[in-house]
């Protein structure tokens, strides 16, 4: 009983690990939605001015958040019995791998709100868009390849989602590949980063929904 009580529990926290890490991703996004493209270095310098305390926060959003889905992805490998498989290695690199490009990111959001030298705010912009390169080229396939492969082979969630993590890993490297000669990508390209959002939401809801079915099943 106490073991059952124990996972029941466990499902239900690494669930909620979730789905504050997709709000908290997403509402570092509404906070910080970043300066208008092609304005002058002084134009930059006059809007970490004005919006200095909504980088900030919203970079410490969006470095929270990711941690908890990392959670969330261990946790998953965890549940499927799959931490001492190769696909579950894989995941490990890939959940941090994503959070490294997302810390740098965050780093980078902070650097441009510095003074001096004048254009640290441009240089930090172009790093940003450097690093979001590496989301669709190597962090977001990381993950979502080797977890769809887990979840396809398990019970701990719907094999829905194990499929469409698969697709989605597939989605992005395509557009890592396709886009790698444009260094600034396109807004619809980088919005696309939404969807993988969605999915670790819908997971965790999941997971919340079916952690009796799962507990009953690791009991037997």
């Amino acid at each position: 009983m106490t073991n059952g009580m124990i996972s029941r529990r466990s499902c239900t926290f690494t669930g909620i690990a979730g789905i504050s890490g997709v709000l908290l991703l997403g509402l570092s996004f509404a906070i910080n939605s970043g300066p208008p493209t092609g304005i002058s270095d002084a134009q930059l310098l006059e809007f970490a001015q004005h919006h200095y305390a909504q980088v900030l926060w919203g970079a410490w959003l969006q470095a929270v958040g990711p941690a908890l889905i990392v959670l969330f992805a261990f946790s998953l490998v965890h549940m499927a019995g799959a931490e001492h498989r190769l696909a579950g290695w894989m995941t490990f690199f890939g959940a941090v791998t994503l959070m490294t490009v997302s810390l740098i990111e965050v780093t980078f959001y902070i650097s441009t709100l510095h003074q001096q030298p004048p254009a640290m705010g441009a240089i930090s912009l172009g790093v940003i868009s450097a690093v979001q390169h590496l989301y669709f080229v190597i962090a977001a396939p990381a993950v979502f390849l080797p977890l769809g492969i887990i979840l396809r082979g398990s019970d701990v969630l719907p094999k829905l989602f194990g499929h469409l993590a698969i697709v989605l890993a597939i989605l992005f490297f395509a557009l890592g590949a396709i886009y790698i000669l444009t260094l600034t990508l396109p807004d619809p390209v980088t919005a696309l980063g939404a969807v993988q959002a969605l999915w670790w939401l819908a997971a965790a809801v999941a997971l919340i929904l079916r952690k009796n079915r799962y507990v009953n099943q690791r009991a037997t």
